[in-house]
């Protein structure tokens, strides 16, 4: 009875709360359920901003598929509907945000701390991208290295390539990139991607860490080769009508525990890309690391494929910075 009564106690005053704050934000992920990374990432990112606004901010979590497709959420996002996301977005809006999937751009994690890391080169670029479609960006997110995970067979050169078929995304310059790489490609929606795969419309999937590959399709997939072609990281955004309409206290809590998420994810990111190696590894599925040799075939041809375009559709402005700086 008396655990009965604490329980009560407990859920009257979250209900109360909810009741009494000034402000009703929105949290999305257009990647995640509620316990894979990234939404557990975002459910703790709303239990602090709730707790360090004292009940004034109530904050409701929305996860992959819960307000729509991967387009849609960033359709809502954009308009208002959300405020605040990790996102890995879609480029229709601008073809700029195309340069967080700068193919071959950072080769280390340190790189990578480097480019994306606080006050980074490439955050600086995506402020200025970000900027132009109303949101703020708030830091990133990051995953790790790519890979193509395939089943029955697999390459670890462009030229062994030719005859398998992945699953990429919709977003530039991805596509452009994994066509480089040799494989021919297929654009398909998430949902769509384990039937894909199990009727043979592809032979697997390409561009993801290997958490994805095989925690969704491990059943079906045989092999993960590293290519380390795109370091994936999602992207920590605020709607920025949102944030001119806050105080400078609870603008400054958004910052505040954005920043501590970004940090986080950061320190433990490598360990936990690691740690799904091997439990894939251990679940049977071959993980493959090309040779030095195969990796810089790689890099330069999809350079001289992909780059020219990415000037093209980014500006040369940008892709001068990202030369500046690319190893």
């Amino acid at each position: 009875m008396k655990t009965l009564l604490l329980s009560s106690t407990a859920a009257l005053s979250m209900i109360c709360t909810a009741a009494f704050a000034e402000i009703e934000l929105k949290i999305a992920t257009d990647s995640g359920t509620n316990d894979a990374p990234s939404g557990l990432a975002i459910a703790k990112w709303a239990e602090r901003i709730e707790e360090g606004s004292n009940g004034e901010i109530d904050v409701k979590v929305f996860y992959q598929d819960e307000l729509g497709s991967q387009l849609e959420v960033f359709d809502l996002f954009v308009a208002g509907e959300v405020d605040l996301m990790l996102s890995w977005p879609s480029t229709s809006y601008d073809k700029r945000i195309g340069v967080v999937n700068t193919p071959f751009m950072v080769a280390s994690w340190e790189e990578a701390s480097e480019a994306f890391g606080h006050g980074g080169w490439a955050s600086e670029i995506m402020n200025e991208v970000f900027g132009g479609i109303g949101l703020s960006y708030l830091g990133a997110w990051p995953e790790g290295f790519a890979g193509v995970a395939t089943r029955g067979t697999f390459a670890t050169s462009i030229d062994n390539a030719n005859d398998i078929k992945v699953r990429v995304q919709p977003f530039f310059p991805i596509p452009n990139t994994m066509q480089a790489l040799g494989y021919q490609t297929e654009a398909l929606e998430w949902g769509e991607v384990f039937t894909s795969i199990q009727t043979g419309v592809v032979d697997g999937d390409s561009g993801n860490v290997i958490y994805w590959d095989y925690e969704y399709f491990g059943e079906l997939l045989d092999y993960y080769v590293h290519t380390r072609h795109d370091f994936v990281t999602g992207n920590i955004l605020a709607n920025a009508e949102m944030m001119e309409g806050l105080s400078d206290e609870h603008k400054q809590l958004i910052l505040d525990t954005s920043a501590q998420m970004m940090d986080e994810r950061f320190a433990n990111a490598r360990a936990e890309d690691e740690a799904n190696i091997a439990r894939a590894v251990e679940g049977g599925m071959e993980y493959i690391e090309p040779s030095e040799e195969e990796v810089a075939a790689m890099k330069v041809a999809v350079r001289e494929a992909v780059w020219p375009l990415m000037e093209e559709q980014i500006g040369s402005d940008i892709m001068e910075k990202i030369r500046a700086k690319a190893n």
